[in-house]
């Protein structure tokens, strides 16, 4: 059976690390890279770091608007499906990508399986939710991480198609932080452990306002432990744009971390500071404190435990949620064992095997 993976961003990298791992024997998996997150330290550093193969085919579409973006994606895509003739096309998350791949396939008639099915922040001012609901209505398997995510899939009618297989984000994460052990590996900016905090910020809501942008910096600004701020190349160019100092007060400005890089510096910190889906239930894993940065989260479960504060329309609570006692501990596993790659590839094999 030959599978082709559609992957674009740096979130969808990750998840592709144990598919890639779990195929490897049981099926002929290929693989397509967008371009979606094209700089080195995006995209090509994660396949070495993490041990994917390199990509048979690469789009380089690169960033723009998420008409064009998308529209070059799906011409790209529609020539990749047509001459690899896959008898399924895997698509991971919520990006333009996903969505993308997922109609190219569909409008050739192949199937197509979505990982991380049934995730919804009901906002619909996130292009990310739009891209999940639209990508779960056109597949036709739907790979869920959690119970939540079976139950929503459920009231939209599509029970029949979706399999609970957990997480594999999980995956990943336990394989990093096991191959980590109890080493003190150097942190970055010489911090000491749990005397710091990591911050992530890029989505638009966050970043695209001048004076809720400069809101969320100056609240960063007076923590009462330095953080280390992880900005992205969008982050750096809109703070600019705006006429905004990012390395000011407790911050450390850094460029994105590879990804064994983030987890150990995430699981050193006092707490996590993220408007990102992925960190959030990373901190959570790792049972570290995370502030989000959003009215709303789709990994609820971090929140009902205790381990993740939501912050949105009244920022001046930033810097207290912070800084708030750490959460009461928890043996709780809503994302699963480590083993949904497995499971995956189980379900898609058995749903469109011969």
């Amino acid at each position: 059976m030959r599978i082709l993976s559609v992957v674009g961003a740096r979130p969808q990298f990750i998840k592709l690390a144990p598919i890639a791992t779990a195929m490897r024997g049981r099926a002929e998996h290929l693989i397509a890279h967008t371009g979606q997150h094209y700089d080195e330290l995006m995209s090509d550093v994660f396949f070495q770091d993490l041990g994917i193969p390199a990509p048979d085919f690469n789009l380089g579409v690169g960033s723009g608007k998420h008409g064009a973006q998308t529209g070059a994606m799906l011409t790209g895509l529609e020539e990749i499906i047509e001459s690899s003739a896959p008898d399924c096309v895997l698509v991971y998350g919520d990006t333009n990508s996903t969505l993308a791949a997922a109609i190219a396939a569909t409008k050739l008639h192949v199937p197509v399986a979505h990982l991380e099915a049934g995730l919804r922040s009901f906002n619909r001012r996130m292009p990310e939710e739009h891209n999940r609901v639209l990508t779960d209505h056109s597949a036709d398997l739907l790979l869920a991480p959690t119970q939540v995510a079976m139950e929503h899939l459920a009231n939209e009618g599509l029970a029949s198609r979706s399999v609970l297989v957990g997480d594999v984000m999980t995956d990943v994460l336990f394989t990093v932080r096991d191959s980590l052990g109890d080493s003190s590996a150097p942190l970055p900016a010489g911090l000491i452990p749990g005397e710091y905090y990591v911050a992530t910020i890029h989505r638009p809501d966050n970043t695209d306002s001048p004076a809720r942008l400069a809101a969320i910096i100056e609240e960063l600004a007076s923590l009462d432990k330095p953080v280390l701020l992880l900005a992205h190349p969008r982050l750096r160019s809109l703070a600019e744009q705006h006429g905004i100092t990012l390395n000011k007060g407790s911050i450390i400005l850094s460029p994105p971390l590879a990804y064994p890089q983030l987890i150990n510096a995430a699981r050193n910190a006092a707490g996590v500071v993220t408007d990102s889906g992925g960190l959030q239930k990373e901190a959570f894993l790792l049972r570290v404190p995370c502030t989000t940065i959003r009215p709303e989260t789709e990994w609820v479960e971090t929140v009902e435990l205790g381990w993740n504060a939501l912050v949105s329309d009244d920022l001046t609570r930033l810097a207290s949620t912070v800084q708030r006692p750490t959460p009461a501990p928890s043996d709780a596993t809503p994302y699963g064992d480590g083993q949904a790659a497995g499971r995956s590839v189980a379900a898609i094999l058995a749903a469109f095997a011969d």
